[in-house]
């Protein structure tokens, strides 16, 4: 299979070479507690820039050069670039979000377990996406409902909380059985 047009770039061996570099930093600086936040604010620009440059070129968007804006606007060609840089972005944003906390949380132990986590999740969904691509929107929908019920849960345990008393019930009598 040949990219599109435009995004040949990709194929080139240096570039190949530098991604993953680039990726094994990634991974590497992802497991170790404060290096792995700090690598988020430096990836806040680069993660929706790539995401817009992948989900571009693997829409068979024609160019990744605009020449003439008007005709690029017209064109739509834009639109699978900006879905790229959203859906990396809303993404980037709820990692680096949590990613503080876990690591405040656990004292830095849940780090390296988080990033597994999600290295395992994005592995399984990149491998479904190229597999069976409806199969990754059953599996995105999944891990939706399984958040939203983790929440759930967890505000429920916390009213639970506020509402018991703070004071141990008192004895029973003493002629109590």
């Amino acid at each position: 299979m040949n990219l599109p047009a435009g995004w040949e770039w990709l194929e080139n061996g240096w570039v190949l070479a530098v991604l993953a570099v680039l990726l094994a930093l990634e991974v590497v600086a992802d497991k170790i507690p404060g290096v792995d936040s700090v690598n988020d604010i430096v990836q806040t620009v680069v993660r929706p820039v790539a995401g817009g440059i992948a989900f571009g070129a693997g829409s068979s968007s024609q160019t990744a050069v605009v020449t003439d804006p008007q005709a690029f606007v017209e064109s739509g060609q834009w639109v699978p670039v900006v879905v790229g840089i959203v859906m990396a972005l809303v993404v980037h944003g709820a990692k680096a979000t949590v990613r503080p906390v876990v690591n405040a949380t656990t004292l830095g132990a849940g780090a390296p377990v988080a990033s597994t986590v999600e290295d395992a999740t994005s592995v399984g969904l990149s491998f479904a996406a190229i597999l069976a691509p409806l199969l990754v929107l059953v599996a995105l929908v999944g891990l939706v409902i399984v958040w939203f019920r983790f929440r759930a849960r967890r505000r429920r345990g916390a009213a639970a909380r506020e509402t018991s008393p703070d004071v141990a019930p008192p004895p029973p009598p003493a002629g109590a059985p």
